[in-house]
């Protein structure tokens, strides 16, 4: 094991172990934890091939698929002293959007591949094609963010963005985020690889954002 990959647990800042999920609420959304009873909607929005080109994993075709992300998502967090992260569902909860939306899981965003020692983590998110392009994104990762760098310690965070993913790299720069490179073949999917930008956001610039 390198350097780069250590990830001294044992000694390093961050969460307190708890089971109690940490559940946001914005102004229009709601962000919760996924459940077993979000697996269709998690198969609605992760078989939308077209919608999930960019999310960096091939679209899933079956209920159990959307079942073991839930199992996945519920593992970043178990158990709690050993957590490597937290992904919310989001949910829309304010009036003036598409009715038939609220109340229903529209995507997911969250921190992941937590190294307490050095003090970083990824961010990763997707949403539903219906619920895309109302600024929601942004608004869900800019709690989740204001939680991770509170609540985990956070000193850095790190995104990996296709190149080609321009909505994506927007959102990202409207949080702070800054550039950092093409990542060259960094990501396989779909049967090739894909040309992934590298982006940084530090915790003073959040801050002073």
């Amino acid at each position: 094991m390198t350097q780069a990959q250590r990830d001294p647990q044992d000694d390093a800042p961050g969460m307190t172990a708890t089971h109690d999920f940490p559940t946001l609420r914005t102004s229009r959304l709601l962000l919760r934890e996924i459940v077993a009873a979000d697996a269709p909607a998690l198969l609605e929005i992760h078989g939308d091939t077209d919608a999930m080109k960019w999310f960096g994993r091939d679209p899933i075709t079956r209920l159990d698929e959307a079942e073991d992300m839930v199992e996945q998502f519920a593992s970043l967090r178990t158990p709690p002293e050993m957590a490597t992260g937290v992904r919310w569902g989001i949910e829309l909860r304010a009036p003036g959007h598409d009715p038939a939306l609220r109340g229903r899981l529209v995507g997911s965003c969250g921190l992941f591949r937590w190294l307490r020692g050095w003090q970083s983590c990824l961010v990763g998110y997707e949403l539903a094609r219906a619920a895309q392009g109302h600024g929601l994104m942004r608004e869900a990762l800019l709690a989740a963010l204001q939680w991770g760098f509170e609540h985990m310690l956070l000193e850095r965070v790190e995104a990996m963005v296709h190149v080609d993913n321009t909505p994506s790299l927007r959102t990202l720069g409207a949080l702070g985020f800054v550039d950092e490179g093409v990542a060259r073949e960094a990501g396989y999917w779909l049967g090739r690889r894909h040309d992934m930008v590298r982006l940084g956001l530090l915790r003073r610039e959040f801050t002073a954002a």
